[in-house]
């Protein structure tokens, strides 16, 4: 597969740092005023998603392939492990615990690739996680609190998040797909898979869905087209880039939730939490700068001749 431009990238990460803050606002709202189960309504997203693909596919948008089902069995049990262990984490810890663990997705995603990938990290890259993580626990500290079964949770989930992450780029290239080709099977069948969990998790969905009013029906279809929008675009950032990159991205929204929520809504921001902006937002800018020269092409070696050819140049216009 041909490697993207750099303003391919930067509009699909727009595109995705929009659709992903608008995703959140629309699921508060519809958490908020309908009391919809969160596990139920991810369910819906990647059916909607499903048929989304489905009618890219009619209009030609993409070529169908068809990697091997049984290995993309791990993909989506990885998915769903990350649902229901998000959902047990945010139940189980503080607002502050769940965004300060899930900063160790990064370095995680780099022992996997390092180890198990043969794929090597700059050290200024790596050391790019200090000041990340470092903002994050700053935005947080006014939030963090520890308990055995929330560390728990959300070690588990930060680990199987790290692995479907790396597996949604490896499994782009090993099955030489892009990133609709691949989610046209991954979608539909971690729909499935989530409706064996479910009942277990939210019993009490069935209700919520037999009492839906108009409203509701249409807001939930909306967020499932932005959710479209949301599951794709972060298919091509991870198959284009990297999921260290993805997980950068992440980092950015998060401040950018922050500042939205100051400027739009008047909400608190104390100095800490300023201070924990500013932190993150250097990591991150540390990072997209390194990111780019370690992407720089390296020059090419000059030959004895083309000196030499520069050589009697000079000397001819002297």
């Amino acid at each position: 597969m041909a490697q993207p431009s750099s303003v391919v990238i930067f509009i699909c990460l727009v595109l995705n740092i929009a659709s992903s803050i608008l995703i959140v606002l629309l699921n508060k709202w519809i958490y908020t005023h309908y009391g919809f189960p969160n596990m139920t309504l991810t369910c819906i997203h990647f059916i909607l998603t499903s048929i989304g693909l489905v009618i890219c596919l009619l209009f030609r948008m993409f070529e169908l392939k068809r990697p091997p089902l049984l290995q993309m069995v791990p993909l989506s049990l990885t998915f769903c492990g990350f649902v229901v262990f998000t959902n047990l984490s945010l139940q189980s810890n503080t607002v502050g615990t769940y965004q300060l663990i899930k900063t160790l997705t990064m370095p995680i995603i780099m022992i996997i690739e390092t180890y198990f990938y043969k794929k090597t990290y700059s050290l200024r890259i790596k050391l790019v996680v200090v000041p990340i993580f470092l903002g994050v626990f700053l935005n947080s500290w006014y939030d963090v609190k520890f308990s055995l079964i929330g560390i728990i949770y959300a070690g588990i989930g930060v680990a199987v998040t790290s692995l479907y992450q790396v597996w949604v780029g490896q499994k782009q290239k090993e099955f030489e797909v892009n990133s609709m080709q691949l989610l046209f099977y991954q979608a539909p069948l971690s729909a499935f898979m989530l409706l064996f969990v479910i009942p277990f998790f939210e019993p009490a969905s069935t209700t919520v869905l037999k009492s839906w009013p108009l409203d509701a029906v249409l807001m939930v279809l909306f967020s499932g087209v932005v959710a479209f929008s949301v599951n794709l675009s972060i298919y091509w950032i991870i198959g284009n880039t990297s999921p260290v990159t993805y997980n950068v991205v992440g980092h950015l929204k998060f401040c950018l939730v922050l500042v939205g929520g100051f400027v739009l809504f008047q909400e608190d921001l104390n100095s800490l939490q300023a201070l924990g902006i500013a932190v993150t937002l250097t990591g991150v800018i540390a990072y997209t700068h390194f990111k780019m020269q370690d992407n720089k092409p390296p020059a090419l070696p000059v030959t004895k001749q083309e000196a030499h050819s520069t050589s009697s140049k000079n000397t001819e216009s002297k």
